[in-house]
């Protein structure tokens, strides 16, 4: 335990406070001030003075009160107990303060992120007198009945197990001692790590992003993929969608743990995500959502210096859970509101401002968070691999994509889904603009969706079988040339008029349409359309690009654009993505027009 040491404030100003009489500060270091030992963290060290950002709210501070260095850095309890929490921004669970305090957090409480009473029931791996090292799993605690949980070596111990046996534990126990040297460690079912420096891995431990993340939304699945370990932003303005998309990626992809931090948005919208979190039930196992999830809520009335520390406390705990080896897929609702805190905190340092108020080191901010996003190789196990995903919104004030935050996450994150604002208000959701948007990640992830796609191809219904595409890439590539066609002739067609239009085009016009309706829009609480399969997506597309395909041919023929607009079977091919029979629906559907397409062959002597 290292000792305290006390000095004074000096001044104060909002969250930042400096103090002085402790000589060994050091930078990162916690501190508590005044009588209530409001907690902060010194982010500048002088010669006579240091700075400190307070996580609480400071009215009533002076200069002259008690600053006291508690000699240690900020750092999150990670362990046994995390899942199904629900947080504020410095890792403080809000369940306990409301037992404390009342449903306002009262300044100075003290409450810790595990709870200190409870007994996990921990089961060893390893047997006395084998040799841990850092990362190795000495055992196992069932945390939730859909995740086990791996009780690993902290990353700082190593040596022989003198001591390991099962039984029930609290968190503080040691469920293992290490001795090297004559020295003894203990291995517990919690560990602390500081907020702001990555967690180790294996060394040369980096895979690479080729394995994707599927989320069940067609939009990203088929053209914006995000592999795990990737990271992607959400730029949207108000009203585009952002929070309910983060909802629908948390719910649908396919990690296993997902770390939500709801940094700095409305109370009302935190609310809703406190209060639909824990009932909303999880479609893999049929069990509440929230046993694989931890809420991480920082409202924007919460103190602006806890808003800045939330997404490193998420990501520390992210990259926790993939050291055990998980898929682990972390939101930031929104980043713009952290790099707000940046500036408001820089501005009462008096530091230089740069582009739009935000300090100059807001690009190396940015980079050092989504740098923490990959695929690794655990320490302890080569063969053990995990991912953190990084997903953050972004909230540009007006939707104006050039302010700096929002071109900053676009050059350190690999996929951009823009949001449009038209979209949104036409009521268009997934309001994601397919040619505002990419992915950085497609080239390298078509070997996996080739070797995927063949995968869903055998699946597929004998029927489809021999009549898909060979190169998933050419299906998509395909859909992408009619949609930015499309654009250009819409651009025409709103001075002339649609219907001066050549036939060809206007069919193009159609196809757009179809595939907007029939394969981007989807509805998030539809009960079969909110998540759809990647089989049924590349037989929704085919379907789609194969209609366009036969109709071009007859147009090319003569036979008018408004007889293939006539034809019963379009409006079910808008509403096919919500038939319950899936593939076999598609495939009737697919006779249906193939018979209706022969019916104008004949009818126009093409036969």
């Amino acid at each position: 335990m290292v000792e305290s040491r006390t000095g004074e404030v000096r001044w104060i100003s909002g969250s930042v406070v400096v103090g002085s009489g402790i000589r060994d500060i050091e930078m990162g270091e916690i501190v508590e001030v005044g009588k209530d030992r409001l907690v902060g963290e010194v982010i500048r060290v002088g010669a006579e003075e240091f700075t400190a950002q307070l996580y609480e709210n400071t009215t009533g501070v002076k200069p002259g009160e008690e600053i006291i260095g508690v000699g240690k850095r900020l750092v999150a309890e990670l362990g046994v107990g995390l899942l199904g929490n629900i947080l504020d921004g410095v890792g403080r669970a809000l369940d306990r303060i409301k037992l404390q305090t009342g449903p306002f957090i009262a300044r100075g409480v003290r409450v810790n992120t595990l709870p200190r009473e409870k007994k996990w029931h921990f089961k060893p791996l390893m047997k006395k007198g084998e040799d841990a090292g850092p990362g190795d799993i000495v055992g196992t605690v069932q945390e939730m009945p859909v995740l086990v949980h791996k009780v690993m070596v902290p990353p700082n111990l190593s040596g022989r197990i003198t001591q390991i046996s099962e039984g029930d534990f609290t968190v503080e126990e040691p469920v293992a001692t290490l001795e090297r040297d004559g020295k003894k460690g203990y291995v517990r079912l919690m560990q602390e790590w500081p907020i702001r420096i990555p967690r180790p891995f294996a060394p040369g431990g980096r895979l690479p992003l080729d394995e994707p993340l599927v989320t069940g939304q067609r939009v990203i699945d088929t053209f914006f993929p995000i592999p795990k370990g990737g990271t992607a932003s959400i730029p949207g303005g108000f009203g585009t969608g952002k929070t309910v998309m983060l909802h629908q990626l948390a719910k649908w992809c396919a990690a296993q743990v997902i770390v939500y931090v709801g940094c700095g948005e409305r109370g009302n919208e935190m609310c809703e995500v406190l209060t639909d979190f824990p009932e909303l039930m999880d479609p893999r196992t049929k069990r509440p959502l929230m046993e694989r999830t931890i809420l991480i809520a920082n409202t924007s009335n919460m103190p602006v210096a806890a808003r800045e520390a939330s997404i490193y406390l998420g990501v520390t705990m992210g990259e926790y859970y993939r050291d055990q080896g998980y898929d682990v897929a972390m939101m930031a609702d929104s980043t713009s509101r952290w790099a707000e805190a940046l500036r408001e905190i820089s501005g009462r340092l008096e530091e230089m401002p740069a582009e739009g108020g935000y300090p100059a080191y807001l690009p190396d901010r940015v980079a050092e968070f989504y740098e923490r996003a990959g695929r690794v190789r655990a320490l302890g196990s080569p063969e053990r691999q995990g991912s953190v995903t990084i997903i953050g919104a972004v909230s540009p004030p007006g939707g104006d994509f050039n302010e700096p935050v929002t071109i900053h996450t676009l050059r350190f994150t690999g996929v951009f889904w823009a949001l449009d604002r038209d979209l949104a208000y036409s009521r268009h959701f997934p309001a994601i603009h397919w040619l505002k948007s990419y992915s950085l990640y497609v080239d390298r992830l078509l070997t996996s969706w080739a070797q995927s796609y063949s995968q869903y191809a055998d699946r597929i219904a004998e029927y489809w079988k021999g009549r898909l595409e060979t190169d998933f890439s050419q299906l998509r590539g395909k859909a992408l040339k009619i949609l930015g066609e499309s654009a250009e002739i819409e651009s025409i067609a709103r001075i002339m008029g649609e219907r001066a239009l050549p036939d060809d085009q206007r069919l193009i016009l159609l196809e757009s349409e179809l595939i907007k309706e029939a394969f981007l829009r989807q509805f998030a609480y539809h009960e079969v359309d909110a998540f759809c399969e990647m089989e049924k997506q590349v037989a929704m597309l085919q379907l789609l690009l194969e209609f366009y395909d036969k109709a071009s041919h007859l147009v090319q023929r003569g036979v008018p654009i408004e007889r293939i607009k006539s034809i019963p079977q379009i409006p079910k091919l808008e509403r096919a993505k919500e038939d319950r029979s899936g593939i076999q629906g598609l495939q009737r559907l697919s006779e249906e027009i193939e018979n209706e397409l022969a019916k104008i062959r004949q009818e126009y002597n093409l036969v």
